[in-house]
């Protein structure tokens, strides 16, 4: 029996999935402790930006490009634009880590698929390389990537801010448009769309690297 395609990415991108997600906030902790980010309204425009200008989009198509490989030289291509890209050492490690922990247990469960290892990917590229592999449709696995990421901040947020589960989940839901239209024009798009815009989000990476006190790993 084949795995049906929605619940194999609801596997692969839920917070049980062991790629640490939970340990990073994308530089979002240094924002709130600079009162960049002080209430939910505030992260609702920081996550926006995310997904407009910043991480969010960025990942999306470069997922997309990773789905749309054609042979492995590409796919490292690929793969080594979205590490120069990465605006700060934390968030080229986070997505690093995430994408060796993700493709380690992805090999393991799935080794059918692959000849030998899955190789270590960053995140983004590994999930569009393994969804092409499953044949998951694209713009379903753009979809439900971009919501684990909104939804990961979301309870980052949570924890750094006094943001109640109800209000959590309002502002996951207010979201869902510019989630759909993110992974839309990811989906149309190619690598020439790629671009990062959203520089406070950048700088507060950066910054955090060297955060007195913090809980996350960016």
């Amino acid at each position: 029996m084949s795995t049906d395609p929605a619940l194999l990415l609801m596997q692969w991108l839920s917070p049980a999935y062991p790629v640490g997600a939970f340990a990073y906030s994308h530089g979002l902790e240094y924002a709130v402790a600079e009162a960049q980010v002080g209430t939910g309204e505030a992260l609702s425009d920081w996550l926006r930006g995310l997904l407009t200008h910043g991480g969010g989009q960025s990942d999306a198509v470069l997922l997309a490009a990773a789905y749309r490989a054609q042979g492995q030289a590409d796919l490292t291509e690929i793969d080594q634009l979205a590490r120069a890209f990465c605006p700060s050492a934390e968030r080229l490690r986070e997505t690093d880590l995430q994408g060796a922990a993700f493709c380690q247990t992805t090999a393991a469960i799935w080794s059918d698929l692959w000849d030998g290892d899955l190789p270590g990917l960053t995140y983004p590229v590994a999930l569009g390389y393994a969804a092409r592999q499953h044949d998951i449709p694209l713009e379903l696995t753009l979809q439900m990537y971009l919501h684990a990421f909104v939804s990961n901040l979301i309870a980052a947020g949570q924890r750094l801010l006094s943001l109640g589960q109800l209000e959590a989940q309002r502002r996951l839901s207010a979201l869902a448009p510019q989630i759909s239209a993110t992974a839309a024009t990811a989906a149309a798009g190619t690598l020439d769309d790629l671009h990062g815009a959203c520089f406070a989000a950048d700088i507060a990476s950066m910054r955090h690297e060297t955060q007195y006190s913090r809980i996350f790993r960016s």
